[in-house]
């Protein structure tokens, strides 16, 4: 017996999601290409995504779930309109618009569990759900389920609502009546703007994106040090990057969020004061952001991301507070305020640094600190 597509779909509409496409159970299509990405390097310190048993599961959905069938794939939009003069101003930090509200991972998969518990009245049938964890290349499943095209900045795009999205994924041990058909692979003609916008340069090539010089993966993704030579580019984002997706001609079309959850509930949600993030503690932090996805990437590594911010914001007010960080508990924190409180004061900060340097017990952070006076 056959479960209904169009019943699965009009019940997926009715908990909120944007999009739904139903696809047979098969390894993705662009999986020799992931392979190649792989295999040159470019998921930087992401060495999960190449673990044999997480390619495993992407060579045979079997291997996640026993006698998978179908694959449902569902999209909901995010963003919200917040003005450009606060989300570009240096005296602030830069948040991915994704991240503005509520965690869409705890969202989406209490909607998708909803959805597979409606499954469950025809019995007998198997689900796995996953809403960006699992060893999946759900980009190109929802490619090939209807739901958009892969640019050029390799995100998934609908042509007319943009990539303000997030995916989320039922695996299934039952058949449908009817499936989704792919979308064209691309729809970007010579357009080249994500790449020439990229302000790391993270594209070697149309299509495929380098990590490792990645703002996103850096400030999110990346436990230790950001390499020095990439700082200076990463203007005032703290928390991932939109560049890619915001100049793209599609986005334009970006209907924001439908869920209120995932919208800002206030303007420090999407672009923080630096004067107030330098500062904060562990515990203002959690509470700060509780909630949403930004927590995760704990204290540390959000001060080391601000400093690089205020580094360079050009408010020279913001010099205390870095100079402050290099007594820091965090090593992370004290070298990257080192190379802050340097990039905004030059040498006028050559004392503080020196100073900092002659207490200094840990020996990356010391290096970081001689490489930085040995520029003045």
């Amino acid at each position: 017996m056959s479960l209904s597509s169009q019943n699965l779909k009009s019940y997926a509409y009715e908990l909120g999601f944007s999009i739904v496409g139903i696809i047979p159970a098969a390894p993705s299509p662009t999986l020799a290409a992931y392979y190649r990405w792989l295999q040159s390097g470019y998921h930087a310190g992401m060495g999960y995504l190449a673990r044999p048993d997480r390619t495993a599961r992407r060579d045979d959905l079997n291997v996640i779930l026993p006698g998978i069938a179908a694959l449902v794939i569902v999209g909901v939009d995010y963003g919200a309109a917040v003005p450009d003069e606060i989300l570009t101003d240096p005296r602030r930090g830069r948040i991915a618009a994704y991240a503005w509200g509520l965690d869409y991972h705890d969202l989406m998969t209490a909607r998708l569990e909803q959805l597979a518990v409606w499954l469950q009245r025809e019995g007998g049938i198997e689900h796995r759900v996953y809403v960006d964890t699992g060893a999946i290349l759900e980009r190109s499943h929802a490619q090939q389920a209807g739901l958009g095209f892969i640019g050029k900045n390799t995100m998934l795009i609908r042509p007319r609502e943009g990539s303000f999205f997030f995916l989320g994924e039922i695996l299934l041990t039952a058949e449908f009546d009817t499936y989704d058909t792919p979308h064209r692979e691309t729809m970007c003609g010579s357009c080249m703007r994500c790449q020439m916008a990229c302000p790391t340069d993270a594209f070697p090539k149309s299509y495929v994106l380098d990590a490792g010089r990645c703002i996103s993966y850096h400030t999110i993704e990346n436990k230790g040090w950001i390499p020095a030579d990439l700082r200076p580019k990463f203007g005032n984002w703290m928390y991932g990057c939109d560049v890619c997706q915001d100049v793209c001609p599609f986005q334009r079309f970006a209907p924001g969020a439908q869920w209120p959850e995932l919208r800002p509930s206030e303007i420090d949600r999407a672009a923080p004061w630096l004067k107030d993030a330098l500062p904060i503690t562990e515990a203002q932090f959690q509470e700060q952001y509780r909630g949403s996805a930004i927590p995760r990437i704990k204290r540390a590594r959000w001060i080391r991301n601000a400093c690089i911010a205020a580094g360079n914001s050009g408010d020279e007010s913001l010099g205390p507070l870095l100079a402050a960080l290099l007594m820091d508990e965090s090593p992370l924190v004290r070298g990257h305020a080192a190379w802050g409180v340097h990039r905004l004061q030059g040498r006028s900060a050559q004392s503080v640094i020196e100073a900092a340097l002659q207490r200094e017990t840990d020996a990356v952070v010391g290096a970081e600190m001689r490489s930085i006076l040995v520029t003045n």
